[in-house]
C-alpha cells in the first residue's frame, strides 16, 4: 500500500510539472506570435521615417534602433513579452520621430523661403550704401575709413556665406543651408548697423 502510494503521488508530482511545463511552452507559443509581428511592424514604421528622421534627429534615432535590436534579442532568447514591449516602444517612437521629422522640414523649408528673398536684399542694400561712401569726399558723423573698409570686408563674407547656402540648399542639404543663411543674414544685420542703416524688422529676429 505504501509502495502504491507514494508510486501514485510521484505520478500526481510528475503530472503537475508537466501540466506546468506544457502551460508555460503554451504560453511562449501564445506571446511569439504577437512579438514576432510587433517587431516587424516596428522595422516597418522606423525604415519608413528612417530617411527624413535622421536629417534632423541622427541621436534619436540611433536609440531607437538600439531599442528595436535589443527586442530582437530578446525575441532570439525567447523571451517574447519583453520583446513585445521593446517593439511596441520602437513603433510609438518611430511614429513621433515621423511627425517631429515632418514639422522640421516645414520649419526649415519657411526659414530658407524668408531667407533666400531676404538676404540678397540686404546684401544689395549693403553694396548700394557702402558705394555711396566709398565716392563721398566726407563720410557722415560716427563713420570712419576702418568702419567703411570693415563693411567692404564684411559684404563679401555675405556674399560667400550666402553662395555656400544656396549650394547647400540645390544639394538638398537644407539644414546646413538654413545655418548658412543665418549666419550670412546675422552678419548683414551687424554690417548695417555698424553703417547706421535701418534694419528691417524681418532681418532682426
Amino acid at each position: 500500500m505504501f509502495r502504491a502510494g507514494g508510486i501514485a503521488r510521484t505520478t500526481a508530482v510528475g503530472l503537475t510539472l508537466l501540466i506546468a511545463v506544457l502551460s508555460l511552452v503554451a504560453c511562449e507559443s501564445a506571446d511569439k506570435a504577437p512579438a514576432a509581428a510587433a517587431i516587424a511592424a516596428a522595422q516597418s514604421t522606423l525604415e519608413g521615417v528612417r530617411g527624413e528622421a535622421a536629417k534632423y534627429f541622427p541621436d534619436q534615432v540611433k536609440s531607437v534602433e538600439e531599442t528595436l535590436a535589443a527586442a530582437k534579442a530578446n525575441f532570439e532568447k525567447k523571451e517574447y513579452k519583453a520583446a513585445l514591449a521593446a517593439a511596441q516602444d520602437v513603433g510609438a517612437k518611430a511614429k513621433e520621430l515621423g511627425t517631429a521629422a515632418t514639422a522640421k522640414k516645414a520649419e526649415l523649408a519657411k526659414a530658407w523661403e524668408e531667407m533666400s528673398s531676404g538676404v540678397p536684399k540686404l546684401a544689395e542694400a549693403i553694396k548700394s550704401r557702402v558705394d555711396l561712401l566709398s565716392q563721398s569726399k566726407r563720410l557722415p558723423a560716427g563713420l570712419d575709413k576702418a568702419k567703411l573698409d570693415g563693411a567692404k570686408s564684411g559684404l563679401a563674407q555675405v556674399n560667400q556665406s550666402w553662395t555656400e547656402a544656396s549650394d547647400a540648399f540645390k544639394s538638398g542639404n537644407v539644414t546646413d543651408a538654413v545655418a548658412k543663411g543665418k549666419a550670412a543674414r546675422d552678419k548683414a544685420v551687424e554690417i548695417m548697423t555698424a553703417l547706421n542703416m535701418t534694419v528691417p524688422q524681418a532681418a532682426s529676429k
